[in-house]
C-alpha cells in the first residue's frame, strides 16, 4: 500500500484521464458543459460567518478528449491585466478546436474588484491567495478557497495562476516555477513555464510541502501532483496591450504545449532564472520617491529610492540588499511602516 501511495502523483501525470477529461460532460459550480460546448456559470460560496459570494466560471469542454487545464485570476481584484486576459480568453476559445477541457475563473476576489481595494478581500481582510486549501467553517476567503480547491484544483491536470502588479506595484513581468521532489512533475511544469514565454522566471523551492497547508493556489495544485505555474504581468493597476498580450498568448502557448490546441509551442530561449527574491521594506510612515524603474539591474547597496516625512525631510534611503533585477518597485508615494518598497530578484548562477 505504501508503494502505491507514493506513485499516485506520477499516475496523475501519466494518466490524466483519471481526473475525468473523457467525460461527455464537465461541471464546475453551476457551469455544466457537454462535449464541444462552452458554458458560463458561478461557483456559489454560501454565507457563513459573513456574506456569501458568486465567483464567475467558464467551462470550455473541447470536442476531443485531452488534459484539463485550469486558468485562474483575480485573487487580488485590482490586478486588472490578469482578469481582463482571462475574460478575453473566454471569448476567444472555441471548443471545436480544443482537445481537453479548460476551466477559467477570471475574478476570484469580487469585493476587491468592486471596491477597488488592493491585496485583500475587504469582507474579511484576508489575501485570497494565502488561505488554501480553505475550509467551510471559516470566513468568506476560507470558504471560497475550499470550493476552488474542490471544484477547480481537484478536477484539473494542470493549473496556471495569473497575477500582476497591484495598484501600488510597478511590476516587471515574471513567472514562478516551483521545484518539487517529483522529477517528472518538475519537468512538465518547467516546460509549461518556458512555453508561457515570460523571460524572467523565479525558481521557487521554499513553498509548503503539505497539501493540507498549501497556502497558495498554485501550491495547492503542485502539492497534489499537478504541474502548475504562477505568472505575473501588468503594473500599477493599468491594462496595457503588451502585458495583456503576454498573458493571453502565454495561456494559448501552454495549451499548444499540452496538445490541447494545434500548432508547435514556442519556448523562451534565454530565460533569466531568479534564485531568490529579497524585499526592501519601510520601517516608518512617509512619502516614497523611486530612483529606478521596474526591470532595472542594480548593484548591492545601490539606492533605489528614498522616503521623506510629510514635511520633506529624508528619513530613509532604500538600498538594494544584493545585486539583481528590480522585479517591482512601489508605484505610489504613500507608504506605511512594514510595507514593501521594492523586490530585488537575485539571478541564479545555474539553471
Amino acid at each position: 500500500m505504501k508503494r502505491l501511495i507514493l506513485c499516485c502523483p506520477l499516475l496523475f501525470l501519466i494518466f490524466p484521464a483519471a481526473l475525468g477529461q473523457d467525460k461527455n460532460s464537465f461541471t464546475v459550480g453551476t457551469a455544466k458543459a457537454v462535449r464541444g460546448q462552452k458554458v458560463t456559470g458561478v461557483i456559489q460560496v454560501p454565507a457563513g460567518s459573513d456574506a456569501g459570494a458568486n465567483i464567475a466560471v467558464a467551462v470550455v469542454h473541447g470536442a476531443k478528449p485531452g488534459p484539463v487545464l485550469a486558468l485562474v485570476a483575480g485573487a487580488h481584484g485590482t490586478e486588472y491585466t490578469s482578469i481582463i486576459a482571462l475574460e478575453k480568453l473566454i471569448g476567444m476559445l472555441d471548443p471545436a478546436e480544443i482537445a481537453g477541457t479548460v476551466i477559467i475563473v477570471p475574478l476570484v476576489n469580487v469585493p476587491s474588484f468592486e471596491q477597488k481595494i488592493a491585496h485583500v478581500n475587504p469582507v474579511d481582510g484576508k489575501s485570497m491567495n494565502r488561505f488554501y486549501p480553505g475550509k467551510m467553517d471559516g470566513t468568506q476567503t476560507d470558504r471560497a478557497s475550499f470550493l476552488i480547491t474542490k471544484q477547480v484544483v481537484e478536477q484539473c491536470d494542470h493549473l496556471i495562476d495569473l497575477h500582476g502588479g497591484d495598484l501600488d506595484e510597478s511590476l516587471r513581468a515574471y513567472s514562478y516555477w516551483t521545484k518539487t521532489d517529483n522529477a517528472e512533475q518538475d519537468r512538465i511544469s518547467r516546460e509549461m513555464v518556458l512555453s508561457f514565454g515570460l523571460d524572467h522566471i523565479i525558481i521557487s523551492t521554499e513553498r509548503p510541502k503539505d497539501p493540507a497547508a498549501s497556502r497558495y493556489l498554485e501550491n495547492t495544485a503542485t502539492t497534489r501532483g499537478k504541474p502548475s505555474i504562477t505568472v505575473e504581468a501588468g503594473h500599477a493597476g493599468t491594462v496595457e496591450t503588451d502585458d495583456l498580450n503576454a498573458l493571453v498568448n502565454g495561456c494559448l502557448n501552454v495549451m499548444r504545449y499540452l496538445k490541447m490546441l494545434k500548432g508547435a509551442p514556442a519556448s523562451v530561449e534565454h530565460p533569466v532564472w531568479i534564485e531568490k527574491v529579497l524585499s526592501i521594506t519601510s520601517d516608518q510612515n512617509g512619502i516614497f520617491y523611486p530612483l529606478v524603474h521596474r526591470g532595472t539591474f542594480v548593484e548591492k547597496d545601490m539606492k533605489v529610492g528614498y522616503v521623506t516625512d510629510y514635511a520633506g525631510k529624508v528619513i530613509l534611503e532604500a538600498r538594494a540588499p544584493a545585486a539583481g533585477v528590480v522585479l517591482f518597485i512601489r508605484a505610489v508615494p504613500s507608504l506605511t511602516k512594514g510595507e514593501t518598497i521594492a523586490n530585488v530578484g537575485v539571478v541564479a548562477s545555474e539553471k
